[in-house]
């Protein structure tokens, strides 16, 4: 009985002691797991810091959507079908110095604000003018390029101001810096606005006499009419607003920023002087 009793004994002492043995180890796995947990950050953290930096979200997509609308010299597709332009080639260098593929979807200009603000597309970079509305509403790079808004007739129209255009038909794109000097001008304001889609149809509407004349950029008509184009019977009689191209980000968007240093670096460098000369463009300065 005794022999029987100090069996019992030692082998309650001997779990007794596994038990013991066992809690400093899951201790330490708890501990380890603690300092694991304070060390990673968790996929939500992660996440939430894509949210807040506009440039970790499309460095983490691994692209840029770049939304335009069929410009030239801006962004179009030459005779060789081959998609190119000022802004097309400087999209694209851009994004090779961040990393990423440039994405084009082509938007309605009218509708980009929106577009933008969906994340439909993460920029709007297509000669677009900076207005302070524009600039604070969204997040825009510095100047890069310098335009106008020019008026476009019919060669012999006998245009000898905005006066002339006065119960006149005009056309200009819609949402367009050439709408918005339509009818902030005293005299052309009084005309019949048209809007079309894009500024290549301005031209059409013009050429085809369903239209008196057209407020559009410089950039474009340069590029469009005269000797040697589909439009050898139009042209700019009248040159009037004055301004400035940049390209829009969100609003509270990194990206811009960055986008700034990039400019400086290509700037310095021969690059966007090169593009501007094959373009026929004027940098900003």
């Amino acid at each position: 009985m005794k022999k029987l009793l100090c069996t019992v004994l030692a082998l309650g002492m001997a779990m007794s002691m596994a038990a013991c043995g066992a809690a400093p180890a899951a201790s330490s796995a708890a501990a380890s797991s603690e300092a694991a947990s304070s060390e990673a950050p968790s996929s939500e953290a992660t996440e939430a810091a894509a949210e807040d930096s506009d440039l970790e979200y499309i460095l983490g997509n691994g692209k840029m959507v770049i939304g335009y609308t069929v410009y030239e010299p801006m962004n179009y597709t030459n005779e060789n079908g081959e998609f190119v332009g000022f802004d097309t080639d400087l999209a694209k260098a851009v994004c090779a110095e961040l990393g990423v593929e440039p994405e084009f979807v082509e938007i309605n200009w009218d509708t980009k604000e929106t577009e933008l603000a969906a994340k439909s597309i993460d920029c709007i970079w297509n000669g677009l003018t900076l207005t302070p509305e524009r600039e604070a509403n969204m997040a825009c790079t510095d100047p890069y390029v310098k335009n106008a808004q020019v008026v476009v007739m019919k060669k012999d129209a006998g245009y000898t101001g905005t006066a002339d255009l006065v119960g006149k038909t005009l056309v200009a794109e819609a949402g367009s810096a050439g709408e918005e000097t339509i009818t902030g001008d005293e005299n052309l304001s009084q005309g019949e606005l048209v809007t079309k889609t894009v500024q290549t149809d301005c031209l059409m509407e013009v050429a085809a006499g369903t239209a008196d004349a057209a407020v559009l950029d410089l950039t474009l008509a340069s590029a469009m009419i005269g000797e040697g184009t589909d439009y050898e019977g139009l042209e700019i009689v009248d040159e009037l607003n004055v301004e400035e191209y940049g390209v829009a980000f969100r609003k509270g968007s990194d990206v811009a920023a960055a986008v700034n240093d990039i400019f400086a670096k290509l700037s310095a460098d021969g690059t966007m002087q090169a593009l501007a000369d094959v373009y026929g463009l004027t940098l900003a300065e």
